[in-house]
């Protein structure tokens, strides 16, 4: 349970660090499309490897089809709601954009542990890290230039890296006791929201940043994530 909460820790901590980056040292706009490109491509593979694939081998192509399905239409549609309903201008809407963004990739984080050591889900820890550092970075920067003081982009920042925390325990801890086929399908279940929140925030976000090398950059993060792997 220890490396659990390590794990947790620093992937979450990739949110403040990320914040700190953006609100202090602010990246140019088209290095951090790139970064946000690579993350995405990463994210996908590591999704797909250490996600759907066992579900799939281990409760059959069904049950993967539909928790996958059913994970991004759950995310389209909440993510729907949270934009009509609240905005992302106010404290409030922009907590609740950026924790829905999250959510996914830290219960998929939170599951992928159960019954697997950290290294053998380095590929969608390191992912996750690596999505969550230009993410907070660019969020942390456009908060500031909206007029919001920097404690105050810092707090919503560390307000969502508690929330997002919370979700990868609550993933690993609360659903350790499920049996094999409800797992594999709440696995997939959070690879579709993950899928679909790239499809949605991040890849659209990177090619705006940076038509041109924003391809190349998603290709270097499934490299990236496939030798994660390898390692794992």
């Amino acid at each position: 349970m220890g490396t659990t909460v390590l794990v947790v820790l620093v992937v979450s901590g990739a949110l403040l660090l990320g914040a700190a980056w953006g609100l202090f040292w602010p990246l140019p706009r088209v290095v951090e499309g790139l970064l946000v490109a690579m993350a995405g491509g990463a994210l996908i593979v590591s999704v797909t490897v250490e996600l759907v694939e066992p579900a799939r081998l281990r409760s059959g192509l069904l049950v993967a089809v539909v928790g996958v399905l059913a994970g991004a239409l759950a995310f389209v549609l909440l993510d729907r709601l949270v934009k009509r309903r609240w905005g992302t201008d106010s404290g409030g809407g922009l907590l609740a954009a950026i924790t829905l963004d999250g959510v996914p990739e830290n219960l998929a984080l939170g599951v992928a542990l159960i019954a697997a050591g950290p290294a053998e889900v380095a590929a969608l820890a390191g992912s996750i890290f690596l999505s969550n550092l230009p993410e907070a970075a660019g969020g942390a920067r456009d908060m500031r230039s909206s007029g919001r003081g920097r404690r105050q982009a810092f707090g919503l920042w560390a307000a969502t890296a508690g929330l997002l925390s919370a979700a990868a325990l609550a993933g690993r801890i609360g659903l350790e006791d499920v049996g094999s086929t409800p797992l594999s399908a709440i696995r997939c279940f959070a690879a579709g929201a993950v899928v679909a929140s790239l499809a949605t925030e991040v890849f659209p976000k990177a090619y705006r940043e940076d038509a041109t090398w924003a391809g190349a950059a998603t290709a270097a993060g499934l490299v990236l994530a496939v030798a994660l792997s390898a390692i794992g």
